[in-house]
């Protein structure tokens, strides 16, 4: 994949992004990336192998500045045949508030209604407002409310912390008429 917005390129990972995913990795913003957290560049480097062997039920890409080809994020995929998608993005917080996260995921969820999608949704947990935010600027619909759906980190006690997470959704011929 290579997309290519007015500032940001969409592309595979390379081994070169291992020092900019360790800066967005080292400490997630949000419990959904806790499983993806590196505690050191040597973790950084093969966390980007993983994701440039992703199989194809999932693919992830890198989101770069245009100008330096520096990766501030990531974007992501998942397929649920026929024509159904998963999508979702994790950003460096040293890049928020720029637009970025909208740039890059406009031209992500463009290019998978260009191919196959029919319909791409988003899970975005509830104290995550930022990322529903982003869901609603890009014309994504709020369709459900999922009570204690799903648990990344543990509470003090060891027992599961279960999160409420929204989904978003939109669908081909609501992305093509907005």
């Amino acid at each position: 994949m290579h997309i290519q917005t007015s500032r940001l390129i969409i592309r595979n990972f390379e081994e070169k992004d291992a020092a900019g995913l360790y800066e967005y990795l080292a400490e997630p913003p949000v419990h959904c990336f806790y499983s993806e957290k590196v505690n050191s560049y040597n973790e950084a480097v093969k966390k980007v192998k993983e994701k440039q062997n992703e199989d194809d039920h999932g693919s992830c890409y890198a989101v770069c500045l245009r100008d330096t080809d520096f990766i501030i994020g990531e974007i992501f995929s998942m397929k649920e045949h026929p024509d159904t998608y998963s999508v979702g993005w994790n950003f460096n917080l040293k890049y928020v508030k720029k637009g970025y996260a909208t740039e890059a995921a406009e031209a992500f969820i463009n290019n998978l209604f260009e191919n196959d999608a029919r319909r791409i949704y988003a899970y975005v947990e509830d104290d995550n407002l930022p990322s529903q935010k982003l869901c609603e600027r890009l014309g994504m619909r709020r369709e459900g409310l999922f009570v204690e759906f799903i648990s990344f980190v543990n509470n003090p006690d060891g027992t599961p912390l279960y999160e409420n997470t929204y989904q978003y959704a939109v669908l081909k011929k609501e992305w093509l008429i907005k």
